[in-house]
């Protein structure tokens, strides 16, 4: 691959070096010594470039590294390419986004953010775990504190984004004044007020991959790993095989957001109380309370026992990962609703699991292997409320160190009726029980049927309970 030169109406190619990328980078030895920041022209398009490409310099990125200074800031923006440290863009899949505003002509490629009042508004960190690949791979811990950790480096003109943003929120949700008016909430006039609102801290993460880590933590070779993404993307990001050097990737997926009730300097104290949820997120069940799973119901019910423990004095957590369906997505989700209720002999407990495997392949891809990051960029080391049955989330906590010392099922009573298949295959195969739903067995699933929908009654839709 050569970098190309983007003409009126040609591309034009070429293996001379390009004149506007220096062979090295400019070191200003008169004061720290950090590299002069080297802009990229925009009229060139770079299609790839190799390890010894003329004229790339990556700034060397020590990862693991306790010190920011020393570790080194994650160059990923269109304005450094020759200094650029990471493969793939900021915002997660939003980057095409940021290239459609490019192309309606509503955005200045070259404009640098304005990051003068946006650091965090409650402090996080350091802890130890920051400085441990194996607790943290899939998240810049550092990623919140561009404007303190990095400022030498924006001061010399680098356009360096932050990855992490933390802020504070005011939580609406209805059934925390169902709860208020029910008894089981009250308002204290600072957790949880008498409107129903609760006031909490949060964090929103987008993510960054080491990719050493990542490869290990699948059990497959960094290579394995890269190339298997760059093949099931259609070759979208070529530095992936032909940049080895470069090990940090910033993926076009999901992020996660942290929400926090209670104080969070009492996280790491694990003589404190701790309750925590991890969710992935579902939209149908979450936003718009669709019956045919559990998540919104188990989401709503760990956020009030957040907010029990944190007017006790101790913290509530929940992580909300952007995992939709599994990971596989939404329109793979309805396939599978859809194969789910039209299968002989209708929608059932036993078929749970087989119905996504004959649609997708595969019965889940979100796998776990990541999903303890934030816990340990949050400085978790204890939690005493596990708010969740799943076994796979509950081992790959517990096998990064995390101890957990309750786990808390959802309340029968919260289960929708046509939610009673997922519950009691999840429980069947694996998730924990707890004391609500002891003694399911293989007749139990068997005889476990969801609503059936008659897609093919004269052209209607009609449902029939």
């Amino acid at each position: 691959f050569h970098r190309t030169q983007l003409q009126t109406s040609t591309v034009t190619m070429s293996t001379a070096s390009n004149p506007h990328v220096k062979k090295k980078q400019k070191i200003d030895t008169e004061d720290d010594g950090i590299p002069v920041p080297e802009i990229t022209q925009l009229d060139y398009v770079n299609l790839t470039t190799h390890s010894d490409t003329f004229g790339v310099d990556p700034l060397p990125i020590s990862w693991g590294h306790p010190d920011p200074a020393v570790r080194g800031p994650v160059i990923c923006t269109v304005r450094h390419h020759s200094q650029r440290n990471a493969i793939g863009a900021h915002s997660g899949s939003y980057c095409i986004y940021t290239g459609l505003a490019v192309a309606a002509g509503k955005l200045n490629p070259e404009y640098v953010p304005n990051l003068k009042l946006t650091s965090p508004v409650f402090k996080i960190g350091p802890h130890p775990s920051w400085s441990n690949p194996r607790k943290m791979a899939s998240i810049d811990p550092f990623g919140h504190l561009t404007t303190q950790a990095f400022s030498k480096y924006l001061d010399k003109g680098f356009d360096i984004r932050p990855t992490i943003a933390v802020t504070k929120a005011h939580i609406d949700l209805p059934e925390c004044r169902e709860a208020i008016a029910a008894g089981r909430l009250i308002p204290d006039g600072k957790i949880l007020v008498s409107s129903g609102q609760s006031i909490c801290s949060k964090a929103a993460i987008e993510p960054v991959w080491y990719l050493p880590e990542v490869a290990r933590r699948f059990g497959c070779t960094e290579v394995q790993l890269r190339q298997s993404i760059f093949r099931m993307t259609n070759g979208m990001y070529p530095e992936l095989i032909t940049r080895p050097d470069i090990k940090i990737f910033l993926p076009p997926i999901g992020g996660l957001t942290i929400y926090i009730w209670g104080d969070p300097d009492t996280i790491p104290d694990e003589d404190i109380e701790l309750t925590c949820r991890v969710h992935d997120e579902c939209n149908g069940s979450d936003v718009f309370g669709s019956d045919i799973c559990t998540c919104r119901p188990y989401l709503t019910h760990a956020i009030e026992e957040c907010i029990k423990t944190a007017q006790r004095g101790g913290c509530g957590i929940v992580i909300y990962f952007r995992k939709e369906g599994r990971s596989l997505g939404e329109v793979t989700k309805y396939l599978v609703y859809n194969t789910r209720k039209r299968q002989e002999g209708g929608d059932s407990a036993a078929n749970y699991f087989n119905c996504t495997e004959v649609v997708a392949g595969v019965q889940d891809t979100r796998f776990q292997a990541l999903m303890p990051d934030p816990l340990h960029w949050l400085g978790i080391t204890k939690i005493h409320n596990f708010i969740s049955m799943s076994d796979m989330k509950y081992n790959a906590i517990v096998n990064t160190g995390i101890t957990i010392e309750n786990r808390i099922e959802i309340p029968k009573e919260l289960v929708p009726a046509d939610a009673q298949v997922e519950i009691t295959a999840k429980v069947f195969h694996g998730y924990n029980a707890g004391k609500a739903y002891q003694g399911i067995d293989e007749d139990e699933l068997k005889q476990t049927k969801g609503r059936d929908y008659d897609y093919d009654s004269k052209g209607k839709n009609v449902v029939k309970d």
